[in-house]
């Protein structure tokens, strides 16, 4: 029996750094006997984080921040070192366009779902007769539908479709660039559900599950956190940490159980044995790498959509309708192509010079994917046409960043938290010793991922030190 062990952990984004340096952290303290590799098919760590630097704007093009409620990340950085680069984002008013017009999101609201329907009433973004649907909720018995269903069916069910269209829907559906009426509410917002299914209505239960709500005055402290020169400081620091571990460029082609454990062949024609493996790659790799099991055909049911972003370099004095607020996000009735807009000065003040502007909008709505393939220029083109509608800014921006994510956003459909589990049970009877995490599976954003991390190591530990 071999004592030595060796670790392989395939996926360079922030799952498989965050179990990585857990790992090694645990080897060193605790004295284990193992070794490991990272592997990464791309020439770049971080995933989804991704920073640039240009003429004073620290320009995030992908993920921009993280929960600050969330321990995981919080808990990381301090790991790091970092507990010092920490920054909270502005507050101010976020938005919703509707109409052609922007609202302001209600207050007393909780991921735009009623805690208290008195600024639901005054706020003009919805109808009398929408305003009449969406208080229904406070009457109706709870769902007697049993097992998973749509968010969008679970919203409409309780408040009326405008309720959903106007308000719900952009803010929950965003988060996943997906389509409400197909995404998972027990893989999204299971929490709706529970409340829902004890207190009969949804706005009771969240009044109960927030309690001083009614009492609160908006909090003066942000509720994210970022990094003051971008989240991949973490990132740089993680790489630091690993440096002997890290293998760029390099993917895995397949894996094969053997007697002694496994075999996978990399794409520089080498193999790699491993005891144990943490696989933090996007979903659609497992059917292609361990093709030999058809169970993991099922995350074929997984789908993924695209979307990019356009960060905005602007002059001060080019925006001839400034708004008080953080940024907006859009009915999808609009006629816009951009998703949402984030005013990346206001919201984020550290990553912009003086007298100057950043903001940066999104497209890739889930029927307007082809969006995506569009040139630069095409892009950005889109992105200040819909722009000059709203804010008024009639001129070139300084500079513009685009940034694709291709297939890049998994969906949690309608019945995904079965799926996922389905392929666990069969990886726990057919691949012992293997084991998946990432966004595809138990959240999207960058705690969850960590938090998922974070299992995968302390799964693969028990495992090898059975």
């Amino acid at each position: 029996m071999k004592q030595h062990k060796k670790i392989a952990i395939i996926g360079g984004g922030v799952t498989g750094l965050s179990a990585a340096y857990y790992l090694k952290k645990a080897i060193k303290t605790k004295q284990l006997p193992y070794e490991f590799a990272l592997f990464e098919a791309s020439n770049r760590l971080g995933g989804k984080i991704e920073t640039m630097h240009k003429d004073g704007f620290v320009i995030e093009r992908g993920a921009d921040s993280f929960l600050a409620r969330k321990e995981p990340t919080l808990r990381l950085v301090k790991e790091l070192g970092l507990e010092d680069e920490l920054v909270r984002n502005g507050t101010g008013q976020s938005f919703v366009l509707v109409n052609k017009k922007l609202h302001k999101i209600p207050k007393g609201s909780y991921r735009g779902v009623p805690v208290r329907l008195g600024p639901f009433w005054r706020s003009s973004m919805f109808s009398l007769l929408g305003k009449l649907r969406g208080s229904m909720d406070l009457f109706m018995k709870k769902n007697k539908q049993v097992g998973d269903q749509s968010l969008g069916a679970f919203f409409r069910h309780r408040f009326g479709n405008e309720f959903v269209e106007n308000l719900i829907e952009p803010l929950l559906a965003g988060i996943y660039s997906g389509d409400i009426d197909e995404m998972s509410l027990m893989a999204t917002f299971p929490e709706f559900y529970r409340l829902e299914q004890e207190h009969g209505s949804l706005v009771k239960g969240l009044q109960a599950f927030m309690p001083n709500q009614a009492k609160k005055k908006k909090s003066k402290t942000g509720a994210f956190y970022s990094l003051k020169d971008g989240l991949n400081t973490m990132i740089n620091r993680l790489e630091e940490e690993l440096t002997d571990q890290i293998h760029l460029e390099t993917a895995v082609d397949h894996i094969e159980k053997k007697q002694d454990g496994y075999h996978m062949l990399l794409s520089d024609g080498t193999v790699y044995e491993a005891d144990a493996i943490i696989i933090a790659t996007e979903h659609q790799a497992l059917p292609k790498v361990l093709s030999q099991y058809d169970f993991f055909k099922v995350f074929h049911n997984i789908p993924a959509t695209s979307t990019a972003n356009v960060a905005l370099a602007f002059d001060a004095s080019a925006i001839k309708k400034d708004i008080n607020g953080t940024g907006f996000v859009i009915s999808r009735k609009s006629d816009t192509r951009i998703t949402a807009c984030t005013w990346t000065h206001k919201k984020w003040p550290q990553t912009t010079p003086k007298g100057k502007v950043l903001v940066r909008c999104y497209v890739g709505k889930p029927n307007d994917q082809d969006v995506v393939n569009l040139t630069d220029e095409e892009i950005t083109a889109i992105v200040l046409k819909d722009l000059n509608k709203i804010m008024k800014i009639q001129d070139q921006p300084e500079f513009s960043v685009v940034t694709r994510w291709k297939n890049a956003r998994p969906q949690y459909t309608v019945g995904h938290v079965e799926r996922v589990q389905y392929v666990r049970k069969q990886m726990d009877e057919q691949l012992p010793g293997v084991f998946i995490a990432g966004s595809s599976y138990n959240g999207v954003g960058i705690p969850d991922c960590i938090h998922q991390g974070e299992i995968a190591l302390d799964e693969m530990l028990h495992y090898l030190q059975k």
